[in-house]
């Protein structure tokens, strides 16, 4: 297998107010719901960096799809870190989160490590991690 990674699929339970969260709150780039007249079809692809897309789909849907039955929601299987050039973005990035409608799960600070993180949570409840890595900065900040 290849080091490739080209689709991140979040299951949600309200599509229409998970794709009104990444794109109005976030202003993430979508054409919408897409796949609705498919039974299990109806989906939303946002843009993130090149060769990479975020998909939502409902829960009912995934599950059906791959033949697992719907289980828990669990926020610690795993998060999703966005990397930003600064401190000061990081606290951007939180504030449009919360008033997008995210739960604050844990103000920024800084850490062990020598950067400055904070985590909230979706409307689902999906991790996300804001954080600024001195030594992991974004390509478009003279970075990794």
């Amino acid at each position: 297998m290849k080091p490739r990674i080209s689709v991140i699929t979040l299951a949600v339970d309200d599509l229409s107010r998970a794709v009104r969260f990444y794109r109005d709150g976030l202003g993430l780039r979508t054409e919408g719901i897409v796949g609705e007249q498919f039974e299990h079809g109806a989906v939303a692809f946002f843009d993130l960096q090149a060769g990479l897309k975020l998909a939502l789909w409902p829960r009912g849907s995934l599950a059906h799809d791959s033949g697992l039955a719907p289980g828990p929601a669990s926020a610690t299987e795993f998060s999703l870190g966005h990397n930003v050039a600064s401190r000061e973005e990081v606290d951007a990035v939180m504030a449009q989160a919360t008033d997008a409608g995210a739960r604050l799960v844990k103000a920024a600070a800084d850490t062990f490590w020598g950067g400055y993180a904070g985590y909230f949570q979706d409307p689902d409840g999906h991790l996300w991690e804001v954080v600024w890595n001195p030594a992991l900065l974004p390509d478009e900040a003279g970075g990794a």
